[in-house]
């Protein structure tokens, strides 16, 4: 491992940006911390963290300068590696019928400085959706084929995290170029760095950086450990795959729903939903066509329409298939669960519906009706 001052930052941020990154990280604007293109990295949110609650997000000020003590904010890294609008194809009309002409998909080369290891887990979650089959998505593959991912270990757990009862943090997991944890103390702020790739550490030693010292590295432990302790959320501790399967008819779900606004808001902020439909447009003269793939929602009551109507019509079934299918059905599909414990969901929802107290109240129900 080695060890960079808070000036250490501008040097790698300098040394992506030369080697052909564009860095995305977070930022602060319209009251909220969220990502984006980071010209400098005087951009980031220095001495800024968040209160969440559920419907609830605040900006709050720190007493410190630290650039990455808040918890998930508003985005992931959904929309910079599974992009909300995407052009397919586009057709023009000729004297003999049609020209069509795919849509390429160059690779992006993109640097993510600051992903929470919950959003780690979530980029590899969208890997096995979108590029682990035999169909694979090629904007995505383009875009996460050449990622440099320099990932931040959790040690400022939020007020809805529960990425503990997951098993996606607070210490960062695989995928990861280079890892930071911050630390942060009366000298000032400084970062612990481990190296997860041979490029990352090639970054390291193009920047210079020097070997850390051992009670640092204690000490980054030590507060990630504790972080560990500090979850705002948990989820009740059973299987939830089983749980979900042997709850299908539960009263409680009809209770969720008549607070449920079918907005899909948790769908639009979650860091693994990946569902999409395709539109098709055409001009004015019918003489050009486009097909787009842009995103969509279990919570669209259309999304699951086939001939003769809709197959989940109630808020209740379309409720009822987006948490069993993130916290149950996901396993049968891809093999993990589709949360990652971010809180995004909980915070989020208009109404600051809490999908582990709806597991806790599911698990409550089951465990009366067995008695």
């Amino acid at each position: 491992m080695t060890t960079m001052e808070l000036a250490g930052l501008g040097p790698l941020h300098d040394a992506l940006r030369d080697a052909g990154y564009t860095v995305i990280g977070p930022t602060v604007r319209d009251d909220a911390i969220v990502l984006t293109e980071l010209e400098s990295i005087d951009r980031l949110p220095h001495g800024w963290g968040v209160r969440l609650a559920p419907g609830g997000y605040r900006l709050r000020r720190r007493d410190d300068e630290a650039a990455f003590a808040h918890a998930a904010g508003p985005q992931s890294w959904k929309p910079f590696l599974h992009r909300s609008r995407v052009k397919l194809w586009e057709a023009d009309r000729t004297g003999d019928g049609f020209e069509v002409r795919e849509e390429p998909h160059p690779p992006a080369r993109l640097a993510l400085l600051g992903v929470r290891p919950c959003d780690l887990r979530a980029i590899a979650v969208q890997d096995r959706v979108l590029t682990g089959g035999r169909h694979v998505d090629p904007s995505y593959a383009a875009r996460r084929s050449d990622a440099f991912i320099i990932a931040v270990n959790c040690t400022e757990p939020g007020g809805t995290c529960f990425c503990v009862s997951m098993g996606t943090g607070p210490q960062a997991g695989p995928g990861y170029d280079l890892a930071l944890t911050e630390l942060v103390g009366d000298e000032g702020v400084r970062y612990v760095v481990d190296a997860g790739t041979q490029a990352g550490s090639d970054m390291m030693d193009a920047i210079g950086a020097g070997p850390a010292a051992s009670g640092d590295v204690e000490r980054a432990r030590a507060e990630v450990a504790a972080a560990a302790g500090r979850m705002g959320r948990t989820m009740p501790p059973v299987d939830l795959h089983d749980l979900m399967a042997g709850t299908l008819d539960a009263a409680r779900w009809d209770e969720v729903t008549e607070r449920c606004l079918s907005c899909g808001n948790c769908t639009m902020v979650c860091p693994t939903c990946f569902c999409t439909t395709v539109t098709d447009t055409t001009d004015l003269t019918g003489d050009h066509a486009e097909r787009w793939q842009v995103w969509d929602s279990c919570f669209d009551p259309g999304f699951s329409h086939l001939h003769g109507g809709d197959v989940r019509a109630s808020p209740r079934s379309r409720y009822r298939q987006w948490l069993t299918h993130k916290l149950g059905t996901w396993h049968d599909q891809f093999g993990s669960s589709g949360c990652v414990g971010c809180g995004r969901c909980i915070v989020w929802c208009p109404v600051g519906i809490d999908l582990t107290e709806e597991a806790a109240a599911l698990h409550a129900e089951a465990a009366s009706t067995d008695r």
